[in-house]
């Protein structure tokens, strides 16, 4: 099944009320706030590539605080 890290920052301060609207979505599996270049780390898996670029493109970068994503796919063997 295919997983992806994604790399978000957020607008300053909003780091958990971010993290609290992302963390119940569908295909999300792991949520972390960090310090960094990125403000969250947040781990999804879904049936197919395109049910996660569903995810982060219809769910997450369409969150107002979202400033940017990066997303990264977990390579499996």
């Amino acid at each position: 099944m295919p997983k992806a890290l994604i790399l978000i920052t957020v607008d300053s301060g909003t780091d958990t009320e971010v993290v609290q609207e992302i963390k119940n979505m569908i295909n999300v599996k792991e949520i972390y706030e960090v310090y960094g270049a990125y403000d969250i780390i947040v781990m999804v898996q879904g049936d197919s590539d395109a049910k996660i670029k569903e995810t982060v493109f219809n769910k997450i970068r369409q969150l107002e605080r979202v400033k940017s994503t990066l997303t990264m796919m977990i390579i499996e063997d």
